[in-house]
């Protein structure tokens, strides 16, 4: 349900509902697009392959109607969209792991490479697909781990509730993430202390990655719609101006692609040489999310 704080006059939906994977909710009264990941039957909340299919899908479709949607008979220009999650504690937790762990068990290359680069390729569309046209936000509320964080630096801002945990725990069971963390960490810290970040492992707080000019706020418990709101109200004031300025960054700090891609290939070839050590490490670690997810 929308938060009462937020009562746009147009909601659609572009999935149907028997498919929990995405919802969108347009805004006209601030041009916004919702983009909502949807709770998956208290499994663990992962990028999977049929959340990035339809996420890939609904960016395109944005992007071919010339950054306008279309519902209720009519079509509105998209200005903002905001990319949350429907889990009150989990923003995301990054790639599907149990597949990452029954690949890399049968040392089966293509089949890491194929989900790798679906998630490379989506995360990089959300990143560069409407050319800096639309200001895009990532809402946190709750974990963003691995590719969910990667997911969540790919916006243009990334506002943040207190209390939310952010890591990048792939270095614990012998892996990296593969996503464009280094870039999209380099492009706000510099590349040495994106790299620290990466090579060490921990869990950080909202408040310490606004400190450290990771993220771009941080709100109160339960105020992140507001948030965001008051936030695309302000940007909008000056909306030319700020999305001339975006469009300026995104040209000093392009992304790669085949920067990217490398990384992905570099990323199968260590998965493959994973021992049997690190995988219990990573069975552990599912089972750890499996059980934060439920409560």
């Amino acid at each position: 349900m929308m938060p009462p704080e937020i009562s746009p006059r147009i909601i659609s939906t572009i999935f149907p509902a028997t498919e929990p994977l995405l919802s969108t909710r347009f805004d006209e009264t601030t041009s916004t697009l919702w983009i909502a990941l949807q709770s998956r039957f208290r499994r663990t909340h992962h990028l999977a392959a049929d959340v990035l299919q339809r996420l890939r899908e609904l960016l395109d479709q944005v992007a071919e109607s010339e950054l306008r949607w279309h519902g209720a008979g009519a079509e509105f220009p998209v200005h903002y969209a905001v990319l949350r999650s429907e889990h009150p504690h989990c923003f995301s937790l990054g790639s599907d792991l149990e597949h990452l762990l029954e690949c890399a068990r049968k040392r089966d290359g293509g089949a890491l490479r194929r989900h790798a680069m679906q998630s490379l390729d989506t995360l990089y569309l959300w990143a560069t697909a409407w050319n800096h046209g639309v200001t895009t936000i990532s809402l946190v509320q709750g974990r963003a781990l691995g590719a969910g964080f990667e997911a969540a630096l790919a916006a243009d801002y990334v506002i943040a509730e207190e209390g939310t945990e952010f890591g990048f725990p792939e270095i614990l069971f012998g892996l990296f993430p593969c996503n464009g963390a280094m870039s999209l960490l380099g492009r706000r810290i510099g590349l040495a202390a994106a790299e620290r970040m990466i090579r060490g492992g921990r869990m950080y707080s909202a408040t310490e990655l606004l400190e450290m000019g990771v993220i771009d706020q941080v709100c109160p418990v339960a105020r992140g719609d507001i948030a965001v709101r008051e936030f695309i109200e302000e940007h909008a004031k000056r909306r030319s101006a700020r999305l001339a300025v975006q469009r300026a960054r995104a040209r000093m700090q392009p992304l790669d692609y085949a920067e990217l891609a490398t990384v992905v290939a570099d990323w199968v070839d260590v998965a493959l040489q994973l021992g049997e050590d690190e995988l219990r490490l990573l069975e552990t670690l599912i089972r750890m999310q499996r059980t934060d997810f439920a409560h």
